[in-house]
């Protein structure tokens, strides 16, 4: 299932989000290998950084809490994994964030000489006291940091955006006025808390998570409606997605890559290769394609000019 995106073949519309698994190319191939056309890299930062202390992912069911808290080994110490990559024959997403507009900029302009295919902007991440969410939630800062980092590089630039955006529609366009070539939303929902009864005190040793999995599909499918009448730009739209009725959901909803995350906890690494065989399975039962069914809850024409990129 061949797609195309700002310009790039990939060989299936399913992009593994940031932070699920790692950044060896061994991983990212395997993913790849298993169906995933686009695999994101785990966040890289500005420093060194461990990240928060156990206990930092809880299952809940129907979805995760996480607050692993952006580790990183810093932009400066991932050699040996760029040189890996250097040779590989698939896609690769890099996903930065930082501090500050500055920090980003200095990241993103050392991670783009590295050639990966595309840098995802890291503004939304609901779990650290320093970093992603206080930039994504105003378009203003969204904008500052999204036209900073564009002069750096020299790959195409995607903002990922958080549910907790006042007016998500208006932060994607502010994205996209500042130079932006796509949206990836969501991230994961929250803040959230969970508390042990028993000890009464919050699970996670950071006390607040973000939430993934089923349970936040509906807040993604909104996202995603949302920003797709706001922008001219692809969108890539993840959040819940676990089966390939759910990819058909969030593509309605105006998606042209779908991601997924914790689905690879409740499904493995061959996720990819069941949700793409869903999917198609649906688009032949149905008479349809891709394109003629995305932004369709929007009661639009089929897939426009303006977003086939």
């Amino acid at each position: 299932m061949q797609t195309k995106f700002l310009g790039k073949a990939l060989s299936t519309p399913l992009v593994l989000a940031s932070g699920v698994l790692g950044n060896s190319k061994a991983i990212l191939e395997r993913v790849h290998q298993n169906g995933c056309g686009l695999p994101t890299m785990k966040s890289i930062g500005p420093a060194p950084r461990d990240g928060h202390n156990n206990p930092t992912v809880i299952d809940l069911g129907d979805g995760m809490i996480n607050a692993v808290g952006l580790p990183t080994p810093g932009y400066l110490n991932m050699e040996a994994e760029w040189t890996e990559l250097a040779d590989r024959d698939f896609p690769v997403n890099a996903s930065i964030y930082g501090g500050s507009v500055d920090e980003f900029v200095r990241v993103a302009e050392f991670v783009s000489a590295r050639e990966p295919d595309f840098i995802e902007l890291n503004i939304s991440c609901p779990n650290s006291d320093q970093h992603g969410m206080i930039f994504g939630v105003n378009p203003d800062s969204s904008k500052a940091v999204v036209a900073a980092v564009k002069k750096v590089i020299d790959v195409p630039l995607i903002a990922k955006l958080t549910p907790a955006a006042p007016d998500i529609g208006a932060t994607a366009l502010a994205c996209q006025e500042g130079g932006a070539d796509a949206i990836c939303a969501i991230n994961t929902a929250g803040p959230g808390m969970v508390i042990d009864i028993e000890s009464r005190m919050p699970v996670l040793d950071f006390k607040k998570g973000g939430l993934s999995g089923p349970m936040i599909k509906p807040i993604a499918v909104r996202c995603v409606y949302d920003v797709y009448k706001s922008v001219s730009i692809p969108i890539i739209g993840l959040g819940g997605i676990t089966t390939g009725r759910d990819a058909v959901e969030i593509i309605m909803a105006g998606a042209s890559l779908v991601g997924i995350g914790t689905a690879v906890r409740y499904r493995g690494i061959t996720v990819f290769n069941q949700v793409n065989k869903e999917l198609e399975a649906w688009l032949a039962e149905h008479n349809t394609t891709i394109e003629e069914i995305r932004g369709a809850a929007h009661g639009d024409t089929p897939f426009s000019d303006r977003r086939a990129k």
